[in-house]
């Protein structure tokens, strides 16, 4: 009986316990429930990343959502392999046992390199960067449904290691141009290329700065304006394409700063308007034009406005203005402070040497300045390093008399030389009289190298009065010499 009575307490017992639970349970406060403010996506479900911004900020999407933007690069992007030839010695047992000197020297692949390029054209021209394709003998392009082509050469330019290539081919995909002046700091950008040879490679990050000066190149002129980003960059995606969230071609990846040769968190590419205009100069003509301003300027430092007074760091000081220069025929002079070019702000020198790349010589630009604390607009129109063009020397397309094309690749194989410009054309005229014929190279004018009919043209002006050394290559390879006089 006494077992009973305990065993009964502890049942009850238990029931109390149960049912105390249950209440506290029933009025215990829930917790809010919270929404993620960022969904991380994870290897397996391959979703898109999403950033969810606060509707209070105007003008700024939901969502970003780049795979749209990422099917619109990939198959604009190509793989480029270059393969540069040199002489070796084979040798051939079987050739030293019945002939004798079984070892032959022949041409054989040296080097081989690889990189990305830019389908900037439904009919087959490819940028990429000059250093990809500097110096190749043979340039494979592979396009993103791995069909191949041979590819040539159109044009170089080592200033913006720019260059553009052309394959025979209708209908292909390509990338359309954005606006590189358009893009800001902490926009969303896609790099996709080929790093160490992995093809259609996509990464993703946002525009750390724009103008920025890398110090690469001190002793010519020179870019250094490049779009910095955070998108990974590696060896093998230069000439690859920088493109923002709408699938439109911002820049062309170049260079990375790194210690070790490797992505170590930012890359560089050069802005697309002076990419854009680098080709469309290039599909013209071969060459690059370079519109100079004609100014001794430097950026507005503290001690510079303490010193003259000024009111803000903005702008370019002009130290000085060339004679004759396009500046001061358009009424600028020594003490002006430029606030914009065509209404972009230029307040380093990067900014400012960025927008004038995007011009040729000849163009009309709006220079708003600053002088005597009053802003002004000033119509200026750019010149090219030699001043004035002088339409004489290139008359009809001719060099006094000579027509002249750049090297085709059995002519620099031929001649082993990598410059120079053929005469294809040779009339009555001043070249004719030095003596100069048909099928000569003309390498050298003074110390100028000669890349293009314009480089002659503006190597003989530069000359003026003074006496004109040509150095030029015979059709059978000799080395021959023909002074010009300009003088009447």
């Amino acid at each position: 009986m006494k077992t009973r009575r305990t065993l009964l307490a502890g049942l009850a017992g238990l029931m109390g316990g149960f049912i105390a639970f249950f209440v506290a349970e029933a009025f215990r406060e829930r917790p809010l429930s919270v929404s993620p403010r960022f969904e991380v996506v994870s290897p397996v479900s391959a979703r898109a990343v999403s950033m969810h911004v606060p509707s209070s900020l105007p003008g700024l999407p939901g969502t970003v959502d780049l795979r749209e933007a990422a099917r619109m690069a990939v198959p604009a992007v190509v793989h480029v392999k270059t393969v540069q030839m040199g002489r070796g010695y084979a040798y051939d047992p079987f050739l030293e046992f019945f002939y004798g000197g079984g070892g032959r020297s022949r041409e054989m692949p040296q080097r081989v390199g690889i990189g990305s390029g830019v389908i900037v054209s439904e009919d087959g021209y490819v940028v990429t960067n000059n250093h990809v394709v500097d110096r190749s003998d043979h340039i494979m392009v592979t396009l993103d449904n791995k069909k191949e082509y041979e590819a040539k050469v159109v044009g170089k330019d080592p200033v913006t290691d720019i260059a553009l290539l052309k394959i025979e081919e209708e209908g292909l995909p390509y990338l359309n141009y954005g606006n590189s002046d358009d893009v800001e700091p902490g926009e969303w950008v896609l790099a996709v290329g080929n790093p160490y040879n992995l093809t259609s490679t996509v990464t993703a990050g946002i525009i750390s700065a724009k103008a920025r000066e890398l110090g690469m190149d001190r002793d010519r002129l020179h870019l250094e304006s490049f779009l910095q980003t955070d998108a990974a960059v590696n060896s093998g995606n230069s000439g690859g394409a920088l493109v923002n969230a709408r699938g439109e071609l911002i820049g062309i990846n170049t260079a990375i700063t790194s210690p070790t040769g490797n992505f170590s968190g930012y890359a560089f590419a050069v802005p697309v308007n002076i990419v854009q205009k680098v080709v469309e100069n290039l599909r013209e003509s071969g060459t690059v034009q370079r519109a100079l301003l004609g100014v001794t300027m430097s950026e507005i430092t503290p001690q510079l406005a303490s010193e003259l007074k000024l009111d803000d760091l903005s702008g370019i000081y002009l130290h000085d203005v060339t004679p004759e220069g396009a500046a001061r025929k358009a009424g600028l002079k020594k003490g002006d402070v430029i606030k914009s070019i065509n209404g972009i702000p230029v307040n380093t020198a990067p900014a400012f040497h960025g927008q004038l790349a995007k011009y040729n010589p000849g163009m009309t630009v709006t220079i708003t300045a600053s002088r005597d604390r009053e802003e002004k607009n000033f119509e200026v129109t750019l010149q090219d390093a030699y001043g004035d063009a002088d339409e004489s020397l290139l008359a009809d397309g001719k060099v006094l008399g000579a027509t002249v094309e750049p090297l085709t690749a059995a002519d620099k194989a031929r001649y082993r030389i990598n410059t120079g410009v053929k005469i294809t054309r040779l009339e009555d005229g001043p070249l004719k009289a030095t003596g100069l014929q048909q099928g000569y190279i003309i390498v050298k004018v003074n110390r100028a190298f000669i890349h293009h009919r314009e480089d002659l043209a503006k190597a003989v002006k530069m000359a003026e009065d003074e006496g004109v050394l040509i150095a030029a290559v015979s059709p059978r390879g000799r080395v021959e010499y023909f002074a010009l006089s300009l003088q009447d």
